[in-house]
């Protein structure tokens, strides 16, 4: 996988834009880190990179699909990824202790260069939904047998609940 390495001085003061498309940059990490996670649409990143003294505005947008697993009956989910995103990365001091814990931010010797690749892993991360979901109404699988509820119904017994909110079993809430 070609590291995207960007050293400062290279970027002129009005900015530079870079487009990531290279699959290495999704696939290595999503194995690194056993990601029960497909791409189906291929990712692309667009950044732009406006330099300071103290550090580097980071603009960009990553754009394109992957399938997770749903969140209620493990079946694929297939996942829009359109995220926008702004931060500013603040280079710390050569000898600065948060050095060793950034890993978007690198020197060659006193020249700091920011990996664009870390930068992409994190904004598509971040863009990922906490709970996947196949559809809206999924209705997920039986806590007693396991089946999935939205391609058969189970025979399994119901717990009712208490009966004292029986009254209240038919109410259907409307959102306003």
């Amino acid at each position: 996988m070609r590291r995207h390495l960007i050293l400062l001085s290279d970027i002129p003061g009005e900015g530079r834009t870079f487009i990531l498309d290279d699959p290495a940059i999704w696939q290595g990490p999503l194995q690194d880190f056993a990601m029960d996670c497909r791409i189906s649409r291929p990712l692309r990143a667009r950044l732009t990179l406006l330099p300071a003294d103290d550090g580097c505005l980071v603009r960009g947008r990553i754009d394109g699909e992957v399938i997770l697993s749903c969140n209620r009956c493990a079946e694929d989910a297939v996942v829009a990824v359109n995220a926008d995103f702004e931060n500013f990365e603040e280079f710390p001091g050569r000898d600065d202790s948060a050095l060793e814990s950034e890993n978007r931010i690198l020197y060659e010797n006193t020249t700091p260069m920011l990996d664009l690749n870390a930068i992409c892993w994190e904004e598509f991360v971040l863009a990922l939904p906490v709970a996947p979901l196949c559809s809206d109404d999924c209705k997920g699988l039986c806590a007693v047998c396991g089946a999935n509820l939205n391609v058969e119904n189970c025979s399994c017994r119901r717990d009712e609940g208490d009966p004292r909110f029986s009254v209240l079993r038919g109410v259907v809430l409307r959102k306003p």
